[in-house]
């Protein structure tokens, strides 16, 4: 959790509920968040948050280094890993794997209270959450 407080009247619970609804809409089940996120340009931004060696650390460890695959490759791989994620786990977001299932992101672990109640805004277009 952040040593920053949210502004009153936002809890970091309610955000991300307010948050895995939304993006959970988001998600047709054929991709994961991550995907759809960098697609759209919103929330965290998923894959493309990250330069691309930023995302080659992040991720070698997961799926290990490559010389052959671009980078779009990589993220399809990262991608597929993160739907298979899903399913083994029974979620809707990789935000909600298990620590141990994490790979280059912390899920919701991996933000701010400041931060998540920006993505709320962004997401739902509210000041304050209901």
């Amino acid at each position: 959790m952040s040593a920053l407080a949210a502004p009153a009247g936002w809890t970091r619970e309610d955000a991300i509920a307010l948050l895995r609804e939304r993006l959970a809409r988001l998600s047709d089940g054929e991709h994961s968040i991550c995907k759809v996120a960098a697609e759209r340009g919103i929330f965290c931004r998923g894959f493309r948050r990250w330069n691309d060696h930023e995302f080659h650390e992040r991720w070698k460890t997961t799926l290990g280094a490559s010389t052959h695959l671009n980078r779009g490759q990589m993220e399809e791989l990262a991608e597929l890993w993160q739907q298979c994620e899903q399913l083994s786990h029974g979620i809707a977001l990789a935000c909600d794997a298990p620590p141990a299932a994490r790979a280059a992101c912390r899920g919701w672990d991996e933000f701010t209270d400041l931060e998540l109640r920006d993505f709320c805004r962004e997401t739902t277009g509210q000041r304050r959450l209901p």
